[in-house]
């Protein structure tokens, strides 16, 4: 054991602890064989760092992916809870976005005549920004990987009929989840040859109602007339 260390133990030994707070507190860091001089003994090979109990385990929701020194997150996800409206009806707009491009998806939502439209661009432009502000994403390849509805709590009111009769009248809310990540460089390769196919037909399809062209700038109307003036 070295010097210093010798010393420091010494030193820890001729101190007065308190009973109640600072001697259990000592006796438990002698029984784990940790102390307060690890700082300053670096060198020393004897001493086995313990690591921290309070330290989170790596799930497989928090998986990073290093990129130029940087750690990235390979999802990112947003969720809007207490939509006043029902869970089905959130969830036919919602399939409709499922695994677009971001960009497409937005633009698919502001020509959509849906009123969860407005709710499901919210949250995907605050996934985007989650994404891009927090985490380094890059905004152009961004993907939505998942895009789900949840039932949330159903309030129940009264619903009055006639004659002195009610009955139960529900007042439907669910949640809305978001989750986005970047696109593979094999998945950007398919999305530009899709692009590059769907460009060809299109083009074919324009050229089939572009009308034929004449071949007689001046066409005869009165062909027969004219034959029978020139006999």
């Amino acid at each position: 054991m070295p010097s210093n260390l010798r010393s420091i133990y010494k030193f820890l030994e001729t101190m007065d602890f308190s009973s109640t707070t600072g001697r259990p507190l000592y006796q438990y860091l002698q029984h784990l064989q940790i102390s307060s001089s690890r700082s300053f003994n670096a060198e020393d090979t004897s001493i086995v760092p313990i690591s921290s109990p309070l330290t989170p385990l790596m799930g497989d929701s928090l998986k990073t992916e290093k990129k130029g020194g940087l750690s990235k997150p390979l999802k990112v996800q947003a969720i809007k809870k207490d939509i006043r409206q029902s869970p089905k009806k959130v969830n036919l707009v919602a399939k409709l976005v499922r695994g677009m491009r971001v960009e497409d998806a937005l633009l698919q939502l502001q020509v959509t005549v849906k009123r969860a439209a407005k709710t499901l661009y919210q949250v995907i432009h605050s996934a985007r920004a989650n994404a891009v502000h927090n985490h380094g994403l890059e905004a152009d390849r961004l993907l939505v990987e998942e895009a789900f509805v949840g039932k949330g709590v159903y309030l129940k009111r009264l619903s009055y009929h006639a004659k002195g009769r009610c009955g139960v009248m529900v007042r439907p809310k669910c949640r809305v989840t978001v989750v986005v990540r970047e696109t593979t460089p094999e998945e950007e390769a398919k999305i530009a040859k899709l692009r590059v196919s769907n460009y060809k037909k299109l083009t074919r399809h324009e050229r089939q109602l572009v009308p034929h062209q004449l071949i007689e700038t001046t066409p005869r109307w009165s062909r027969k007339r004219s034959e029978a003036a020139a006999a």
